[in-house]
């Protein structure tokens, strides 16, 4: 299963980019990697004899790779032309997937992070305006407790 999937690896790189590096995985599955798209495919298998796992993802800076974005199940024997289309697909979803413009967007068949709403950009680590107010608060409640004990005794 290893060698057909590395086969089938070799000729969908050379069908989705032009630019493109495939390697093995320890797991017995093949990853390819678009640098210059700063994108990843993953060929898996599956527990199906004729099924590979696709999973898609970015590549970040630095060229560490992010967790796999999207993910879908796709018979072997459908052709390198199906495999093609599906990761085109896939990838299309993921880019979609990160779009500024595309609030709310979630991967199918995951649900949301949270309904909370995004930091702002320029936040960061800093502390906010209501952390200062809790602080000065608990700081406030400290200080009437010590002047009351110095007080009384």
């Amino acid at each position: 299963m290893s060698a057909q999937l590395r086969a089938t690896a070799g000729e969908l790189a050379k069908l989705l980019w032009r630019e493109h590096t495939v390697y093995r995985e320890r797991s017995g599955g093949v990853v390819i990697r678009g640098e210059h798209v700063r994108r990843w495919i993953s060929l898996a298998p599956t527990g199906g004899r004729d099924e590979t796992l696709v999973r898609v993802g970015r590549i970040l800076d630095g060229g560490t790779t992010a967790p796999a974005r999207l993910e879908a199940v796709v018979p072997l024997s459908a052709g390198t032309d199906v495999l093609a289309a599906t990761c085109r697909r896939l990838l299309a979803e993921a880019a979609a997937d990160v779009a500024p413009g595309a609030p709310g967007r979630a991967a199918p068949g995951r649900s949301k992070r949270s309904g909370k709403a995004a930091r702002p950009k320029g936040s960061g680590k800093h502390t906010g305006f209501g952390s200062w107010v809790i602080l000065a608060c608990v700081a406030g409640v400290i200080a009437l407790y010590a002047h009351s004990i110095a007080m009384h005794g």
